[in-house]
């Protein structure tokens, strides 16, 4: 499959008309009317912050975003049942993806909460997490589906593994030289089949904008069902 990158200018109009539409999208449908939720658009993915009752609704917010075309990933800060939600950035460095994730990394920083090597897992106990970023993070590891594994394990039922990583197609994938796999959507399939070495992953959303491959990936129990053959068939071959 070919993907195209847009051009940073033609990516700002863009991220304006998915906004508007999404806006739209949230006002009229009468199962998302009237909910506390506020959302933007940056670089195709988006943003959303507010307050909801309950994850049932959460769910039903991220699912609606995500249906729309054009969309790489939905990403969130929402306090849902008034609580702020638990967010875990790995190998984050200096640059967290929201102010207040608690950072991973294996070298100190000014944003790195907990000095930890990732190939040995994650120092955390089981489900304590809503969600946990890996921002290209998992080019860089050997064994990154023992990391995926370890994510699954302390993320609650639920909670979503949001992931990039450069495309094996663009030159962004090659020319760092500490990057050790390649990713296409084809990978993120097959990372949601690997069990149970990286656990059971529902994709909620996959993409590839031409440079990047986005997922969004929820954490699943034994008993939760497979996902629908019409739904992966938006993102896999």
């Amino acid at each position: 499959m070919f993907h195209t990158e847009f051009s940073g200018a033609r990516h700002r109009l863009h991220d304006g008309y998915l906004t508007a539409a999404a806006t739209d999208l949230l006002s009229a449908d009468p199962r998302l009317r009237g909910l506390d939720v506020q959302l933007r658009f940056d670089g195709g993915v988006a943003h959303l912050s507010g307050e909801l009752a309950d994850d049932d609704e959460l769910r039903r917010v991220r699912a609606a975003v995500g249906r729309l075309a054009g969309v790489h990933g939905v990403w969130d800060r929402v306090r849902v049942g008034a609580r702020d939600p638990v967010i875990l950035d790995i190998g984050c460095g200096d640059c967290p993806q929201y102010p207040g994730n608690i950072g991973l990394d294996q070298r100190p920083g000014k944003a790195v909460a907990v000095l930890a090597d990732l190939r040995d897992g994650l120092p955390l106990r089981d489900d304590s997490a809503d969600q946990i970023f890996a921002v290209h993070v998992l080019e860089h590891l050997p064994d990154y589906l023992h990391l995926v594994g370890e994510c699954h394990r302390v993320l609650r039922p639920g909670g979503v593994l949001h992931v990039l990583s450069p495309w094996w197609r663009h030159v962004n994938a090659v020319a760092d030289p500490t990057h050790l796999r390649f990713f296409d959507l084809q990978t993120i399939k097959g990372i949601c089949q690997q069990q149970p070495v990286a656990g059971r992953w529902y994709p909620q959303h996959a993409s590839c904008d031409g440079a990047t491959v986005f997922a969004d990936l929820v954490a699943c129990r034994p008993t939760d069902p497979e996902p629908d053959a019409r739904h992966l068939a938006r993102f896999f071959d």
